[in-house]
């Protein structure tokens, strides 16, 4: 089993910026990447950007790049998610999820471990 728990959201500024925190422990050698969702009220989770814990690589949504940054630190079983520029629209709860299978995807369904998820809300 592997736990998952967010931290750093909170209440910011339009135009502010936050960095969330996800800290894997247990199995984590097991896991091949970590995504970002979020979900606002009212709507459906989407993805926001994932990586792969070996290599790097990262993926994101076209509507978050260049505003959004993931990294992962290996030593400390964390991955990061610098958020920049916050928009009121980017309110939501954000939830961190893991992956054992090889691959990176923006398929909720494709994640096999889930954080309880972080709220951060922009105030315009």
């Amino acid at each position: 089993q592997v736990q998952l728990v967010e931290s750093g959201g909170g209440l910011v500024q339009a135009g502010g910026s936050l960095r969330l925190s996800c800290a894997a422990s247990g199995r984590t050698f097991s896991l091949h990447a970590m995504g970002w969702f979020r979900q606002a009220p009212g709507k459906e989770r989407e993805f926001v950007s994932a990586i792969t814990w070996s290599g790097g690589n990262t993926y994101y949504t076209d509507s978050m790049k260049g505003r959004f940054t993931i990294s992962r630190d290996n030593a400390k079983n964390t991955v990061y998610l610098q958020m920049n520029s916050l928009k009121p629209e980017d309110t939501a709860v954000y939830y961190c999820a893991a992956r054992r299978r090889e691959g990176i995807t923006a398929t909720d369904l494709n994640y096999d471990y889930w954080g309880q998820g972080t709220q951060v809300t922009v105030s315009s």
